[in-house]
């Protein structure tokens, strides 16, 4: 094929030398996480950064392994993951981003931007801030455009209730209710930014999006606050109880974990945002030229 060809003429012919830095780039990543156990590699399970890092040795047989910003769980989605790579020599941003698009096909997993980054960028320790957005839906017909992106229900639920509730976890505190037992974190407390909830309708019932950000997150922080939220919403929980829920620093105080399938890493933001036009990086060839339609990693989804 064609193009199959083109792609080949532009494939690094061997590794870095001895000693010498290899080029690292940033890569913006969109995923369906359906199919996948997660980001994180798992052996004999398929996952997103196997799905990457097998591309990338398309390209480069000796490709390093991949690092992300978040490792998201089985069935989780990502508008904009962040992951960085090495590779033996230089590309123009555009055409890396190209090239692993090709290989990843006809996975649903797409490079939305490359950009090369300096030595000392880490995709994961460099974040300054991650924004998760969980889509539910409220309707009784089974949805069938969105199925395996929303988490449906099928009772009414009370939008201001929860906007009311989620009040109480906005800022600095113990989330030891809210993320999972299994959580390997050193500490569960943690500044939570944002937390919104924008409610519209949709065909046949209402829509609810869960906006939340942070400079980090717990294990299945995000998914268990949803969780409880919805109960809320539902009228089963008082939007008080939310924070005794929290002051319970109690994993047994938390609410039922809403699914995966409605959760996505929305944006990552560093500072410089390395997939800035303008974004200023010594030996970069190409800037970080965007893929039409991409967005800036600090953008809301």
């Amino acid at each position: 094929m064609a193009a199959q060809a083109g792609f080949a003429a532009i494939a690094p012919a061997g590794g870095a030398g001895y000693g010498i830095p290899m080029p690292r780039y940033a890569l913006k990543i969109e995923y369906h996480g359906g199919p996948f156990s997660g980001w994180q590699r798992q052996k004999g399970h398929p996952s997103v950064q196997q799905a990457v890092e097998e591309a990338l040795r398309k390209l480069q047989p000796d490709a390093p392994a991949i690092a992300a910003a978040g490792r998201t769980d089985a069935g989780v989605h990502a508008l904009a993951q962040v992951a960085h790579c090495d590779l033996g020599r230089e590309w123009e941003p555009f055409r890396l981003a190209e090239a692993l698009n090709y290989h990843l096909r006809p996975l649903p997993v797409a490079i939305l931007a490359a950009a090369r980054v300096e030595e000392g960028f880490h995709a994961r320790f460099s974040a300054t801030e991650r924004r998760y957005l969980f889509r539910l839906i409220s309707r009784r017909a089974p949805v069938t455009h969105d199925r395996g992106l929303v988490w449906q229900v099928p009772h009414a639920l009370d939008g201001a209730r929860m906007r009311k509730a989620a009040q109480h976890l906005v800022g600095r505190h113990d989330f030891t209710t809210f993320r999972a037992s299994q959580c390997q974190a050193a500490s569960p407390v943690r500044t939570l930014d944002e937390l919104t909830v924008e409610e519209t309708d949709c065909p046949g019932g209402r829509e609810f999006r869960f906006r939340l950000r942070a400079r980090s997150f717990l294990h299945n922080q995000v998914r268990s606050i949803v969780g409880t939220l919805e109960r809320v919403g539902a009228g089963a929980w008082r939007p008080a109880q939310l924070r005794e829920a929290l002051e319970a620093r109690n994993r047994a105080a938390c609410g039922p974990v809403a699914p995966p399938q409605g959760l996505y890493l929305a944006a990552v933001g560093y500072a410089p945002d390395p997939f800035a036009a303008d974004s200023p990086c010594p030996g970069a060839t190409g800037g970080g030229r965007q893929g039409a339609g991409s967005r800036n990693s600090l953008a809301p989804p």
